[in-house]
């Protein structure tokens, strides 16, 4: 039984760690942030995102940190801390509604790792790096062909499909918390609406497109505030674990 406890204890804290780091790298349009304001003044940034694999090659040989980061590295990370907020986030609700809070799980880990299939920054910076060490013309355009199939799967469906099942988890989980006496309301509705607003990006892409920004841009001061939340909550619950 002790060690049950240690092992709450341990995921609770692991997940409101994640939250507060997701706090600051929840953002999906960080590489966006960084282009328009030019790199904050720090990184060497292009006027616009590469478009073939040649120019993403070249950028990466400029600066791999800014080719990971335009190609989406931080979305890996907030993918992967999401995971470990919604692990904890089960273990708390899970007697609230074990069945609601299983689909839920399902569907953020299938999305996160369609989402981890997906994105392509890791693979890129590697085809980056044997472009650069290739001598013969033949052997350039072999990697430039590989880049050009990464890029194609990179703008693909699997970033939307992996995006609309975290958004729907996370929406599961919110009215899981509204129906038990765990987390408050507000903390409930924060993330309802957190995630109501995450998904009408959907329908925005579909009927408006030239504002399919909005939704997220309203979605984020909510979700910033729900993982706070989160995170306060989780630790409280390490501390009650006997």
């Amino acid at each position: 039984m002790q060690a049950q406890a240690d092992g709450m204890k341990s995921l609770y804290r692991i997940g409101g760690t994640a939250a507060l780091i997701a706090v600051i790298i929840f953002r999906r349009y960080f590489a966006a942030e960084m282009m328009a304001f030019n790199g904050f003044g720090i990184f060497d940034v292009p006027p616009k995102e590469p478009v073939t694999a040649l120019e993403w090659f070249t950028l990466f040989q400029g600066n791999k940190f800014v080719g990971l980061v335009l190609l989406g590295l931080f979305d890996l990370v907030n993918y992967a801390l999401v995971g470990l907020i919604f692990l904890a986030l089960y273990a708390a609700l899970r007697k609230s509604n074990k069945s609601a809070m299983g689909l839920a799980i399902i569907l953020s880990m299938v999305g996160i790792s369609v989402y981890f299939a997906s994105n392509q920054a890791l693979s890129f910076l590697y085809l980056s790096q044997q472009y650069a060490a290739v001598t013969s013309d033949a052997q350039r355009s072999i990697y430039l062909a590989a880049g050009e199939a990464l890029l194609a799967n990179e703008h693909g469906t699997g970033m939307y499909i992996s995006l609309f099942l975290v958004l729907l988890a996370g929406l599961i989980i919110s009215i899981i918390m509204l129906q038990s006496d765990i987390f408050n309301n507000v903390t409930a509705w924060t993330g309802i609406l957190a995630n109501i607003f995450g998904l009408a990006y959907f329908i925005a892409l579909v009927f408006a497109p030239t504002v399919s920004w909005l939704p997220p841009t309203i979605s984020a001061p909510f979700r910033i505030t729900w993982y706070v939340m989160i995170a306060i909550k989780l630790f409280k619950l390490a501390k009650l674990e006997n």
